[in-house]
């Protein structure tokens, strides 16, 4: 069985797909897909308490932030262009290759994505294979949104990709709290003030741009 989230956000209609033998069931259900996005989640939606800043810090490109070899596994949501999705990520990462797999809550395969310098390519739970130049332009016209690769790669870690310039917002403490960078404004935030000291890794950022939100929360980090 794969389940497929189509619509907006919860105070709008959410169109469940379900795919099982074969059989297309479709339903509407506003409260049920916010009962789904607590349950994979497990935090509070976009709308999220954001630490006193102490020091904004403007980054030049070129600026060295080396790349790191990684695995993780998470929960995310995103919306843009009216469509959401609600389910888990697997995402491993080198210096040449990225596989990410998008996951239903049952952790079935929805869309799988290989990039590297040559070409991207999409596939989905239905086996059908698309190709481009970049991942944003990909995910974009497949599934309805833009995937940052490029920059998430660095994001991810709670560093500013070193291809272009950025802004960088830290805490009182030091703690990077948010980045400014191509367009997007990433957010960390952590239950506790003291949680950010405890985690060698941010374990829960949003992205924004315009009308594209991202939200990451990370489970598990394999640093290669």
């Amino acid at each position: 069985m794969i389940i497929k989230f189509v619509g907006m956000c919860s105070s709008y209609k959410l169109q469940f797909s379900i795919f099982d033998k074969g059989n297309l069931y479709s339903f509407t259900h506003p409260i049920l897909f916010f009962y789904v996005f607590s349950l994979l989640v497990g935090c509070s939606p976009f709308t999220l308490r954001t630490p006193i800043i102490g020091e904004t810090r403007i980054i030049k490109a070129g600026e060295d932030t080396s790349s790191v070899n990684f695995e993780l596994m998470g929960r995310v949501i995103a919306q843009g262009n009216d469509k959401v999705f609600t389910g888990g990520v697997r995402w491993e990462h080198t210096n040449t290759d990225d596989n990410i797999q998008l996951l239903s809550p049952f952790g079935q395969t929805l869309v799988e994505i290989n990039s590297n310098k040559d070409f991207t390519s999409l596939t989905t739970s239905e086996q059908k294979n698309y190709r481009a130049s970049n991942v944003e332009e990909l995910t974009n016209q497949v599934i309805g949104w833009k995937l940052p690769l490029l920059g998430l790669q660095y994001w991810v870690r709670g560093v500013n990709s070193p291809k272009t310039g950025a802004e960088v917002d830290r805490d009182i403490n030091g703690h990077i709290i948010e980045i400014r960078q191509d367009g997007w404004i990433i957010t960390y935030t952590y239950h506790s003030s003291s949680q950010l000291m405890r985690t060698r890794h941010p374990r829960i950022l949003v992205l924004e741009r315009s009308n594209i939100k991202i939200k990451l929360v990370i489970d598990n980090w394999i640093v290669k």
